[in-house]
């Protein structure tokens, strides 16, 4: 069964963070990821989460490397003093049009920038930045995909990899998932990535909507669903939705996570 992680927005504050990444342990996740938009830096995000185990890895799912160049990165990664040794670095091209290209030069920056510990993976929605992160990276960052199109990306991701004689890449999927009370918001946050062009297009070839990839955990198919990405792949990131921003809530939706996938032990 692939690793289990539990991801939340990095506008949190970091003393929910916090609180969050100190319960998680203790039911059977391995990892905490945030993510990094203009609104909440996602890295600073994960040094609450740093502060408060010694045990968790931490992820950050994605970086827009044209908003965020890889200079910047690094320089947040050690204003933080992030734990390179628990340390995965998601970065992504955002609205760049040389996507490629950015993404692979600033692969490299980073790699050249951090200690062997950290691992740089790459948020990949089609074919060719799917091969790149093989080509490149430690890994990809698969996100609202289906579980038959995280199987095909993972046999491709892989292919690539030992095409240039790198190792074996991990590959990650972040999942939305929510509970009941929270299943507005949830559809709220599909609609919203459904309006994005690029997620667009990646839905129309997978040939569904983006809430088809989400999980409300609660109904019957949850546990199935959830079970099925665990199958396919190295981590599941289960990326929360929430009804509020109370830790408790955040908590309450980890143990839910953790007990759909029997992770608890």
């Amino acid at each position: 069964m692939a690793r289990l992680s539990f991801g939340v927005a990095g506008a949190l504050p970091k003393e929910t963070i916090a609180e969050i990444a100190g319960a998680l342990g203790g039911l059977g996740f391995v990892g905490l990821w945030t993510n990094d938009t203009p609104g909440g830096d996602g890295l600073a995000g994960l040094a609450g989460a740093a502060a408060a185990t010694e045990t968790l890895d931490l992820g950050v799912g994605v970086v827009p490397l044209d908003r965020r160049p890889a200079p910047s990165v690094l320089t947040s990664v050690r204003q933080h003093a992030l734990p390179e040794a628990r340390l995965t670095l998601g970065v992504g091209s955002g609205q760049a049009r040389a996507s490629l290209n950015l993404v692979e030069d600033g692969v490299r920056s980073l790699r050249a920038g951090l200690g062997s510990g950290a691992r740089i993976v790459v948020g990949a929605l089609g074919p060719r930045m799917i091969d790149l992160a093989g080509r490149v990276a430690d890994g990809v960052l698969l996100n609202w995909i289906t579980a038959p199109a995280a199987a095909e990306a993972a046999t491709a991701v892989r292919a690539s990899a030992a095409e240039n004689g790198r190792p074996t890449p991990r590959v990650v999927v972040y999942v939305r998932v929510a509970l009941p009370a929270a299943a507005p918001r949830l559809r709220e946050e599909a609609d919203r990535y459904g309006r994005f062009p690029a997620y667009a297009a990646h839905f129309r070839r997978m040939g569904v909507e983006a809430i088809d990839t989400a999980v409300l955990l609660g109904q019957d198919p949850a546990s199935e669903r959830l079970r099925a990405l665990t199958d396919t792949v190295d981590e599941v990131v289960l990326r929360a939705i929430t009804a509020t921003d109370d830790p408790r809530d955040y908590i309450a939706l980890a143990a839910a996570g953790a007990a759909a996938l029997g992770a608890s032990r």
